[in-house]
């Protein structure tokens, strides 16, 4: 705890969403229990049952509410929660003479140890779904409601649960600071997206702290226990960003140029068809990037409603580009019935390699896909491509189901087809690929494999920049190889909407930059700073 008259505590880590907050901390901790024990295990087993069947039902609640890349994260969760899987030890504690919510932490516990000592990062980075889950069914077992912050706090913790954060009212301000964390975490970008400051990686002194707290998100610092000084300090820091940020507004609805006048556009990344509701088609190019993940969520998707939701962002598009991504699972992004467990999912079956393992699924989106592109300007790109025989594959797919289509007599078109460059291999040797429409360099899986630093690892945060040179001299290559054979080559990963990382990118020879929503003014004022 720090007393008045105490100096300030300064404390340094990594910027994961930028603005300032200052607000009193708000410690974040495990769900306080307060269960009453039913005496016998049938009793028990029922608590639980019930338990898990709200906390089923509270996420179901909070995906129904949840934009696109949000909505993805519940869904894991949810898929989860309803594996019997993860609850049968529990249930077996239970007929040993265990208390429901003494036999969940313990097997949740257990789990969440198992996957924070993983030497994988795909499941280090499930730990924080664990323990979110583990959390939310001892509240439902407690009758607990979500802890609720105060208006305009700072959160505090070793991590944040993406339920607590989307739970949480930001429009009074308010910011997270993490003792652990990384700045591409599912929360990180949940955080971007809504523009709440984050700072990730302060370490561990943060957590004794009560009192009031100025997050400096833009830079990477907080001060505990201000003086009036850090106060000063913190007003023109904080004053001067938002004048930035209005200046930046100033360039949302003009077409992106460099100061010299050289032309840049400037696309969007969604996950969600609802994402383009609140977007003025007028601001963007059209959709550098649609994720296709948010239709797999807890079933495989038929034909007709994945065709509703291309020819959606089409229509929405009126004319302008939207590149679609054929489903990009595995990974980080694990899909019940579809993806395959493995002891290292980021270099497993994932991507194309998944699709084209598992053509009855694959085939059904080519079909809506096909379909799809009679109603605008579509384009659609492979992920995770790493030789060129997946790509001639997978438009082979394309092409016989375009030809049972035809005789079928169904509208349809065959759109450009292209690969998301993004293992080192088609970096390496873009003239391998060059039967691709285009190119769409996906930085954030580039650099964590250029870098060999997971990109949800706090400890290798520092590495995982796509401003690096190594990972800038890839980018460079693509972009030649794409100006002298004629193939488009563009960006859609973080770096994109990154003000610090776009003049890199444009002297690297990118023309073509997709952002999310959210990055649409800041990137276009950043690109106009620009002088090639």
């Amino acid at each position: 705890m720090h007393h008045a008259g105490e100096e300030p505590v300064r404390l340094t880590g990594t910027p994961a969403s930028p603005g300032y907050a200052a607000g009193p901390l708000f410690h974040l901790g495990h769900a306080a229990s307060a269960y009453a024990a039913k005496g016998t295990a049938a009793g028990e087993a029922d608590a639980l049952r019930s338990a898990l069947a709200e906390a089923s039902a509270r996420i179901g609640d909070m995906i129904a509410n949840a934009p696109g890349e949000a909505a993805e994260i519940l869904e894991f969760q949810l898929a989860m929660l309803e594996d019997d899987a993860l609850a049968a030890p529990a249930f077996a504690a239970i007929e040993g003479g265990a208390a429901a919510d003494e036999a969940w932490r313990a097997v949740l516990d257990a789990e969440i140890a198992g996957y924070e000592q993983a030497e994988d990062a795909y499941f280090r980075a499930r730990s924080a779904d664990l323990r979110d889950i583990r959390d939310t069914v001892l509240r439902a077992l407690a009758g607990d409601a979500c802890p609720v912050a105060p208006p305009g706090a700072v959160l505090c913790g070793d991590d944040i649960a993406p339920t607590l954060f989307l739970g949480t009212d930001w429009s009074k301000g308010g910011g997270v600071a993490l003792a652990r964390g990384s700045p591409a975490s599912h929360v990180a970008m949940l955080a971007r997206a809504r523009g709440v400051p984050m700072v990730v990686g302060l370490g561990d002194a943060v957590a004794g702290f009560t009192g009031l707290a100025l997050l400096d998100a833009e830079h990477g610092g907080i001060v505990l226990g201000p003086g009036e000084d850090d106060l000063a300090a913190y007003r023109s820091s904080a004053e001067a960003f938002n004048a930035a940020r209005l200046r930046a507004g100033e360039f949302l609805s003009r077409p992106a140029a460099t100061r010299d006048g050289t032309a840049v556009r400037v696309l969007i990344n969604i996950a969600d068809p609802s994402d383009v509701d609140a977007i003025e088609v007028g601001h963007c190019d059209g959709v550098g990037l649609m994720r296709t993940e948010f239709l797999f969520g807890n079933a495989l998707p038929d034909e007709e409603t994945q065709l509703r939701a291309y020819r959606k962002v089409l229509e929405w598009a009126k004319g302008k580009p939207v590149t679609i991504r054929t489903v990009d699972a595995g990974g980080d992004k694990p899909v019940p019935g579809f993806t395959v467990a493995e002891d290292n999912p980021f270099l497993g079956q994932r991507g194309i390699r998944l699709s084209l393992a598992r053509p009855d699924v694959f085939r059904v989106q080519i079909r809506a896909l096909l379909r799809a592109a009679v109603h605008g300007d579509l384009k659609v790109m492979f992920p995770m491509v790493a030789v060129p025989d997946e790509y001639a594959r997978a438009r082979a797919l394309f092409l016989q189901e375009a030809a049972m289509l035809s005789a079928a007599g169904i509208a349809h078109r065959m759109p450009p087809l292209g690969i998301m460059v993004e293992v080192p291999s088609a970096a390496i040797m873009p003239e391998a690929f060059a039967d691709a429409a285009f190119f769409s360099i996906g930085s954030n899986d580039l650099t964590q494999y250029v870098m060999a630093a997971a990109r949800d690892n706090g400890s290798v945060a520092g590495l995982n920049s796509a401003r690096n040179p190594a990972v800038l001299r890839l980018i460079a290559g693509v972009a030649a190889f794409g100006r002298q054979h004629g193939i488009p080559v563009s960006l859609c990963g973080d770096a994109g909407g990154d003000p610090a990382a776009i003049p890199a990118l444009l002297e690297a020879g990118l023309r073509d930059l997709s952002v999310a929503p959210a990055q649409l003014a800041a990137a276009k004022a950043a690109v106009a700073d620009v002088s090639l």
